[in-house]
């Protein structure tokens, strides 16, 4: 659910520039031939322009006089940009990213459903449940787009629960992953239920147990830790069919 949607040949360009420098197809340091690009792309030069802006801004480009424009050094890149965040995963260039989203979330979302334990109110309570419901409906009818909207509703009603601006900020980073982390995941034949760890969390919310509630969320992300690597030893045999076919 990134932020930047394509649009037309400018968001095609913007799109696949992104991926070639996440992927290192682009090296880091690297020169970028605006012409070639064009050329490539079948666009003018400022349709380049513009798509280069968009990089810029993500801290993926830079352009100095005498030097041109180049790939900037990954330290440089805007990871925490929810862009960012869903070209690394949408383009699976890199599995390992989904690591440093199970950490990051591991610091949060705990913290998260302790102070949501402390603080929530009848209409958070409200928002928890409607998320929940549509989650076990979703996953019981198969609906695959319907589970990841719900899942993103349920962490989103979380962290507005904990009444804290700066945790619920880390919805931008935890909610663009969580939705490209999902659609990979549901790319396998089999999707384990997600409903019981969720509404663990939510009944520790609603009993106002901030133990309890941290423990069932550390629970949770355990469980979306082991779907990883399941996800991560299915696409890897996925490429080895492919491979070999």
């Amino acid at each position: 659910m990134a932020v930047y949607q394509r649009r037309g040949l400018h968001g095609e360009v913007v799109h696949e520039l992104a991926q070639r420098i996440l992927s290192g197809r682009y090296a880091e340091g690297s020169g970028l031939d605006l012409g070639a690009i064009g050329e490539e792309f079948d666009v003018s030069r400022t349709v380049v322009r513009e798509a280069l802006k968009v990089l810029a801004a993500k801290g993926l480009v830079d352009a100095r006089q005498k030097r041109g424009t180049y790939v900037r050094d990954r330290g440089s890149w805007n990871l925490l940009d929810a862009d960012v965040i869903g070209w690394q995963l949408k383009g699976k260039n890199d599995l390992a990213f989904l690591d440093d989203l199970a950490e990051v979330r591991s610091i949060v979302e705990p913290a998260s459903a302790r102070f949501a334990a402390e603080r929530r109110t009848v209409d958070d309570l409200e928002r928890l449940d409607a998320a929940l419901d549509a989650m076990a409906e979703a996953f019981q009818n198969g609906d695959a787009d319907g589970h990841i909207e719900a899942d993103l509703a349920f962490h989103h009603a979380l962290l507005t629960a904990t009444h804290n601006e700066l945790l619920q900020r880390m919805e931008m980073v935890i909610e663009v992953g969580l939705a490209e982390r999902d659609e990979l995941v549901h790319a396998r034949p089999s999707v384990p239920d997600p409903t019981p760890s969720h509404r663990a969390v939510l009944e520790a919310v609603r009993a106002q147990r901030p133990g309890t509630a941290e423990a069932a969320m550390r629970d949770l992300l355990e469980e979306s830790v082991r779907d990883a690597k399941a996800l991560t030893g299915y696409l890897h045999s996925s490429r080895r069919s492919s491979a070999t076919s």
